[in-house]
């Protein structure tokens, strides 16, 4: 449009060349920088990529790990519980044969009885989790929330 104008004002022929030859020149810089912001872009992108596939891959390992120290859990879990059960028998058993009295002093049925009452107490509990792991944030990071498989995350 520029270049139309300036033919329409009649000035010199040359002048007229230079202007429209100036406004080729302006218009080819800005294709240049605009090739070089788009180049920059795609290298960027192209480095934002490489980043998002390391952390996927690091999450999936994550996943993986978090799963596995789930099943470990369970299964101490369920080790102890049976370990429990095991103890209270043994304990009931000392306390109720006449032998095991007769053998143990009183001090040591004391005991016992102290014992057989507590663990009774614990192998009574619903569902008795270990007290080393914090799980207060349990319904923001439930185990039952995390998926393994997430698909629906490719954007």
């Amino acid at each position: 449009e520029q270049g139309l104008q300036l033919l329409e004002l009649g000035g010199s022929v040359e002048e007229d060349y230079i202007r429209i030859a100036r406004c080729f020149e302006a218009t080819r810089q800005r294709c240049c920088r605009l090739e070089q912001d788009g180049r920059r872009a795609r290298e960027q992108l192209a480095r934002v990529e490489a980043e998002r596939a390391a952390l996927e891959v690091k999450l999936k390992h994550a996943r993986n790990q978090v799963e596995v120290e789930m099943k470990k859990r369970h299964r101490a879990e369920a080790e102890l519980e049976k370990q429990e059960r095991k103890l209270q028998l043994v304990l009931e058993l000392l306390m109720r044969e006449p032998w095991g009295n007769e053998a143990l002093s009183r001090e040591q049925c004391s005991v016992l009885s102290a014992l057989a009452g507590r663990r009774l107490g614990a192998a009574l509990a619903p569902t008795r989790r270990s007290s080393a792991v914090d799980e207060s944030c349990q319904s923001l990071l439930s185990h039952s929330d995390i998926s393994y498989d997430r698909t629906e995350d490719d954007v």
